[in-house]
């Protein structure tokens, strides 16, 4: 294992543009439970960095069954590469996953259900739709043009490994999917919170598409005139709105138990 005391080491400093978004093909991992992730989700891994203190031989070895590009950084190095305060003394560099329309299908173990998030900015919330959307069980996660990076390093620990095995769209079209949910039949629905429709007394088990807006500003009037139906989760007087991940969360579970018995 080679060991590094340079901060200006040039893999360090790759590293660090990896970390700040200035390498588009790769992704930053950190953290003990999110790089056991990546392994498990046989993401690519080119390298790793891991700290001296680092004493977790798991953590070891599924690593060294990943990559033999690993190295030990003395704690003041190994934070200088790190983006948390806090950090758990492991940080993989890794191939970006695969997106696009391509990568989403629809299939018996997976609701009939598409997530397309417009314009999230919060990254973690964002990552937290990501791990909500794969314990529903949805078909894949559309992400638009001007939403926060689903793999940027805040995005990750927010899915806590989802984003790795959820099928995703990113840097999406809204015209561009509307066209493409109906060209495959889907019907198009959107949350909206004066709409007059339960979620609950929708039909789940049809084909959709859901749009999620910005907890910002949601939808525009446009937009939601393009779409077939709209939706709200009904709530007690005098509360505004709830966070973004936990309404998809009640939405996205009411679908579950609609189609629960036809999954396999």
């Amino acid at each position: 294992m080679e060991r590094i005391t340079s901060r200006e080491n040039r893999r360090l400093v790759a590293a660090r543009a990896v970390r700040d978004g200035r390498a588009p093909e790769q992704i930053f991992i950190e953290g003990k439970r999110l790089v056991q992730e990546a392994v498990r989700s046989n993401v690519d891994i080119d390298e790793c960095f891991v700290s001296e203190g680092l004493r977790d031989q798991t953590v070891f070895d599924s690593i060294a069954g990943r990559t033999t590009s690993i190295a030990a950084l003395p704690e003041r190095i190994f934070r200088s590469i790190a983006d948390t305060k806090e950090p758990q003394g492991v940080i993989a560099i890794a191939r970006r996953p695969k997106t696009g329309p391509e990568m989403i299908t629809f299939t018996d173990e997976k609701l009939p259900l598409i997530v397309f998030l417009d314009e999230i900015n919060n990254p973690a919330n964002l990552g937290a739709i990501l791990r909500t959307a794969e314990a529903a069980g949805v078909a894949g996660v559309i992400i638009s043009r001007g939403s926060a990076d689903a793999f940027s390093p805040k995005a990750l620990r927010g899915a806590m490994g989802s984003s790795f095995r959820v099928p995703v769209w990113d840097n999406a079209d809204y015209g561009e999917v509307l066209d493409w949910a109906r060209a495959g039949g889907l019907a198009v629905c959107a949350a909206a919170a004066d709409s007059a429709a339960s979620y609950a007394s929708m039909d789940w088990k049809k084909p959709k598409l859901l749009i999620l807006g910005s907890e910002a500003h949601g939808l525009s009037e446009q937009q939601l005139k393009d779409v077939d139906e709209t939706l709200a989760i009904p709530m007690a007087e005098n509360v505004e709105s709830l966070n973004l991940a936990v309404a998809a969360g009640i939405i996205l579970f009411e679908a579950r138990r609609q189609n629960l018995n036809d999954l396999r």
